[in-house]
């Protein structure tokens, strides 16, 4: 009898801890002197900067090495505004620059594969780090970049490979991919610990470039790792050091919607980013919001408006993945979900890209095709609670009771890097 007594004690304990509100992380004295649209000095510098390299060019065409200056001068425009516009301007820039050079420069070359990886046109961008790679000049740089571009193309092996050319525990090029290695192979101490260890290298040489990257990766670091107060303090640090960081922003406005569950606030600063910062995914995560709020108009209007902004064809592949969730999700057209997953897969053949398939079949009805599709190219080879989420469903839809239990204990713990909408769909598995 004792132990009947203990049980039903300690169930009523656990619902009362389920009804308390969350533990308050975020003040707004912390952060809303950063919302107010203020003159951005780096941005104001790089128009500076293209103008000076424009002019330039003008008077003398043939000096390709303004068309890579005024390329970075785009590109940091990008960085700081979201403008597609200025991605693609940087990319005929450097491609002019390639061109005529007979694409025979490193440099130059990994200016547009860089390029390229931000347009996530990966396998174009790993064409050109091959033939850089065998210019030989600046080598490292390249094995690098190489790296980075066979991880995102799913090509574990190669990606490994390049990992051991660029050993170096000193370099923190080196220890923020050992970092990014660690998370893909799903040990996020590591990852964390190894991230750390840049930012050290960082804050020593005080590169405050380098350390608002740490800050920001690291704060999402954190809150994978449920570590909530940690991740919003980095976030206010990379904050300090450039007061328009958006991605830090947006960061601190996922914890107050996932985190504290305070949506209104949560939305306020989403629309003061978007003020200064253009990123179609903003209205992807306020469409979110929304029918958190059981505002179902809203997220009409927001879904709306992503998808006419995608339809920009400079956009290109760049939104893909959240493309063929959007149609297999929200607008319930599954063979488009379906011929955009094929396009990724095409792109990048990731256990991610086979999951929209999976997902795209699942939500066609197709369970058994869906499950094949997840054992075959999914199972084992991703971490990614997203897909970690897909995977459970389409298990259970088929029966495989004892797998998605298994995979439901696992998705609770990343209930905030999911957010409070998936959260109650995990409860349902």
């Amino acid at each position: 009898m004792k132990s009947i007594y203990s049980l039903i004690a300690c169930m009523a304990l656990l619902l009362s801890s389920c009804d308390k509100e969350p533990k308050l992380i975020t003040n707004q004295a912390d952060y809303n002197k950063y919302l107010e649209v203020v003159e951005n000095e780096m941005l104001q510098l790089a128009y500076e900067d293209l103008e000076f390299w424009e002019k330039k060019l003008e008077k003398d065409s043939n000096q390709f090495p303004y068309l890579v200056k005024a390329a970075a001068s785009q590109t940091l425009i990008f960085n700081e505004t979201g403008n597609i516009e200025a991605l693609i301007d940087a990319e005929k820039k450097l491609i002019e620059a390639n061109t005529r050079t007979g694409f025979a420069t490193a440099a130059y070359l990994r200016a547009l594969a860089r390029n390229y990886i931000a347009q996530h046109r990966f396998k174009e961008a790993l064409e050109l780090l091959n033939t850089a790679e065998g210019n030989g000049e600046k080598l490292l740089a390249t094995q690098k970049m190489c790296f980075d571009v066979h991880l995102e193309l799913g090509n574990t092996k190669e990606a490994k490979a390049y990992l051991d050319k660029i050993e170096n525990y000193k370099d923190f090029d080196f220890l923020i991919r050992l970092s990014k290695w660690s998370d893909h192979e799903g040990d996020l101490d590591h990852a964390i610990l190894y991230l750390k260890k840049a930012l050290e290298i960082a804050e020593a040489s005080n590169y405050k470039s380098l350390m608002q990257w740490s800050y920001t990766n690291l704060a999402d670091y954190y809150g994978h790792d449920g570590q909530i107060q940690n991740a919003y303090n980095h976030y206010l640090k990379a904050l300090e050091l450039n007061p328009n960081d958006a991605y830090a922003k947006k960061g601190i406005a996922w914890i107050v919607y996932s985190h504290e569950r305070n949506p209104k606030e949560a939305l306020r600063i989403l629309n003061a980013v978007s003020q200064s910062h253009n990123s179609p995914d903003y209205h992807l995560l306020k469409a979110e919001i929304a029918e958190y709020m059981g505002d179902l108009n809203a997220k009409e209007q927001y879904l709306k408006a992503y998808t006419n902004a995608v339809k920009r064809k400079d956009y290109g592949v760049m939104y893909n993945k959240y493309n063929a969730l959007v149609y297999a999700e929200d607008y319930n057209v599954p063979q488009e979900a379906a011929k955009i997953a094929l396009e990724e897969i095409k792109n990048r053949p990731t256990p991610q890209s086979y999951d929209l398939l999976a997902w795209a079949y699942y939500n066609h009805g197709n369970k058994s095709e869906a499950l094949n599709i997840m054992e075959t190219h999914v199972v084992g080879k991703t971490f990614e609670p997203d897909v970690l989420f897909h995977l459970a469903k389409i298990y259970k839809d088929n029966g495989k009771l004892t797998e998605a239990k298994a995979l439901k204990r696992e998705l609770l713990e990343s209930t905030f890097e999911l957010g409070p909408l998936m959260a109650k769909k995990i409860k349902n598995i």
